[in-house]
């Protein structure tokens, strides 16, 4: 078992770590990564199928296995310096910029230094939209959300949003009062004291329908302090109910969006994940929209909504489709 957050860094690491060191023991790598030979094997096990977009042979990272030994026969070009799109350049350019305009930051010269240096190389590529995150698209309306928030930030206004919340499928308009605009795993995000709900919140830029800056200073008070985002978002939280899902491998994205608790490799490439959610509606709807490749182990009760709601939705597209052939 080991925690998405902690495996991804590890993955990275392995293919230069094992190119510089081929023919290691695989007991030695495990301890200089401080996790047991079996996770390590299981780490290996799904480099397999990692490698360059297309997939298929001659694309995947190829390992070579001799006793309880390991080395690369195949690196699929991490071996190579790392060279940026232009939308990968834009992404990393905004993340910069974000982590120099907050507080508490050591060296935010050293920051504006390579943030010049990244445009500099790209040639100060800026495309309509950057990629931010597992392939999403920071769509050109977002990067003009995030400018208007930060206008508004540096002139101390109060906003008005129309937010769409994805946990409870509602859509709220509410004033808050603008305090930073952190990015989280490559998501941005707005921190504002929430005037509706009396109290810090994030909202996700992309969720932002509409946008009002407001003719009022903002003016959160003493007690909205900025939250910890070392631990993500959605910190794991003890009172919060567990769920287990069953992924396939198309889903295992799930594993490194969402926090995980525990994950396990079954056989033919699915995952085992326990997580907690804070919703019971929101872990439903992101089982429906995974479209039958992923299974809810535990609880049953949410199981059981998942079937009713699929059913209901199959009848109901039946229903449409003979109103459509009459």
């Amino acid at each position: 078992m080991s925690g998405s957050g902690d495996r991804l860094p590890r993955l990275l690491a392995l293919v230069p770590y094992l190119l510089a060191r081929p023919g290691i023991r695989i007991d030695e790598a495990a301890r200089d990564f401080d996790v047991t030979p079996r996770q390590l094997r299981k780490d290996l096990e799904l480099l397999w199928m990692c490698g360059l977009p297309g997939y298929g042979p001659g694309d995947l990272i190829d390992l070579s296995f001799d006793g309880d030994t390991v080395s690369v026969t195949f690196d699929a070009g991490m071996r190579r310096p790392l060279r940026l799109t232009g939308a990968e350049a834009s992404a990393l350019v905004i993340a910069l910029r974000a982590l120099a305009e907050t507080p508490g930051v050591v060296d935010a010269d050293a920051v504006h230094r390579a943030i010049g240096k990244i445009e500099s190389a790209s040639g100060d590529a800026r495309p309509s939209g950057v990629v931010v995150h597992h392939g999403m698209r920071e769509a050109a309306g977002t990067a003009r959300t995030r400018e208007r928030v930060r206008e508004a930030i540096q002139a101390r206004r109060a906003l008005r949003l129309r937010y769409y919340a994805a946990s409870k499928d509602t859509v709220t308009e509410r004033t808050v009062d603008p305090m930073r605009l952190p990015i989280v795993q490559g998501i941005g995000y707005l921190e504002a004291w929430c005037r509706k709900a009396e109290s810090v919140r994030l909202f996700r830029l992309d969720r932002i329908d509409e946008l009002t800056v407001l003719d009022e200073p903002a003016a959160p008070p003493e007690a909205a302090t900025p939250k910890d985002l070392s631990q993500g978002v959605f910190p794991r939280a003890a009172e919060f109910p567990e769920a287990v899902l069953v992924l396939d491998p198309d889903a295992r994205w799930v594993a490194e969006y969402y926090p995980c608790e525990e994950l396990a490799e079954l056989p033919g490439g699915r995952l085992r994940v326990r997580l907690r959610y804070g919703d019971e509606s929101w872990l439903v709807r992101l089982v429906l929209r995974l479209r039958g490749e992923a299974e809810v182990e535990y609880p049953p009760h949410v199981a059981d909504t998942v079937r009713q709601r699929a059913a209901e939705a199959l009848a109901r597209s039946r229903h449409l489709a003979a109103t459509s052939a009459g």
